[in-house]
């Protein structure tokens, strides 16, 4: 059971969304690595409102609230909480908003015995401590703005028997995409499938669903979607295949997909990853930014087409943090076992890019940087 609250700071109106997801920023931000810089040039996703916050890191997907005002500072459980509201399941998955409709993820389990799971992990290299469900149902849950009721609670994927996951994991982690100009959400929730739900009926429904792109995560999924035009993409980074796939958001069929061509290292756990890419303009050109294992993938979003890879010169594999960008950096995080943060030169996104710096001390290997 997880909780998700309202906070009331000064009787928050419909247009300060972004200054309450902006508090949360602050909450958190002794677990965040901050870069000094100014504004990154990102791709705004088409179709968001001032009070609308689709997709995770919000509308640049870089953790900015640039039109929030009155930035909620205080709160606790009896103070400036306009409703509190019981989730069912489990996931990590952050909200997204538009309107009155507050959009998020999760997974209900079911409990198997020592001996199914015992059976279910043999043969698992997996030396990490691992959650092991019976089947699990993935769901899409719409909480009302104003109140706190829980208006829809739709199942986008069931899956009988899914792989272990690690224990600070969910099933749930990828946060969704909300596209309120065309009434849609996009669920994904790694190897078990990706999904996307009518957002404008009463009760909402599934259009459709895609269950076909496999891969071993070793410790569940991670990565999460961006919307580029008419295309859902995401990184499928496992231990045993790695490629960038773009799913049609009309049919959820296969529209694109390229696999990683950089030379990984050959021990399994150490070729998976689970970035979120990132879109920017580059010299006039849509750019999208991926970081696998080993490399930082530049990719044509329209087409799939590989532009460029850069390897980041240090092992770096389990990638968590999404880059972000400022003055014509990129900075990434190499993430697991020793961390390096590199700030890149991007030039004009045809040509590969150049390490400028790095720096070991700090380095995050789960939480994304901060461009303020």
């Amino acid at each position: 059971m997880r909780f998700v609250s309202r906070v009331c700071f000064n009787q928050i109106e419909p247009g300060q969304i972004q200054s309450f997801v902006a508090a949360i920023t602050l909450l958190l931000i002794g677990l965040v690595t901050i870069t000094l810089g100014n504004a990154a040039q990102t791709a705004v996703e088409k179709g968001a409102s001032e009070d609308s916050w689709p997709q995770w890191r919000g509308p640049q997907g870089q953790g900015h609230a640039p039109t929030a005002v009155n930035v909620p500072r205080l709160w606790s459980e009896n103070q400036n909480i306009c409703w509190k509201t019981p989730v069912p399941g489990r996931g990590w998955s952050s909200p997204v908003i538009a309107g009155d409709q507050i959009w998020l993820t999760t997974a209900i389990e079911s409990v198997l015995s020592e001996d199914l799971k015992k059976k279910r992990l043999e043969g698992n290299t997996n030396s990490q401590t691992l959650t092991v469900s019976g089947p699990i149902s993935l769901r899409a849950i719409c909480i009302d703005r104003a109140s706190g009721k829980i208006v829809k609670e739709i199942e986008c994927l069931h899956v009988d028997e899914p792989d272990p996951i690690h224990t600070l994991n969910s099933f749930a982690s990828p946060t969704p995409i909300l596209d309120a100009s065309r009434g849609r959400l996009y669920c994904h929730f790694g190897t078990n499938g990706s999904a996307c739900i009518d957002t404008t009926t009463e009760t909402g429904h599934v259009v459709w669903r895609n269950q076909d792109q496999r891969i071993a995560h070793e410790n569940g999924p991670g990565s999460t979607p961006v919307l580029f035009e008419d295309f859902l993409i995401f990184d499928c980074d496992g231990s045993d295949r790695q490629y960038v796939v773009a799913l049609d958001t009309k049919t959820g069929t296969v529209a694109w997909k390229t696999d990683r061509s950089g030379t990984l290292n050959e021990n399994p756990q150490l070729k998976k990853a689970y970035g979120t890419p990132l879109l920017l303009q580059i010299e006039g050109k849509q750019v999208l930014l991926s970081t696998g294992a080993d490399w930082l993938y530049g990719y044509d979003p329209q087409t799939g087409r590989e532009l460029w890879k850069m390897s980041y010169g240090v092992l770096g594999f389990s990638i968590v943090p999404r880059p972000v960008a400022a003055h014509g950096m990129l900075y990434v995080s190499t993430s697991f076992i020793q961390p390096e943060l590199l700030g890149v030169r991007l030039g004009d996104g045809v040509a590969v890019p150049e390490i400028m710096w790095r720096v070991k001390k700090g380095a995050p290997t789960m939480p994304s940087p901060l461009v303020i």
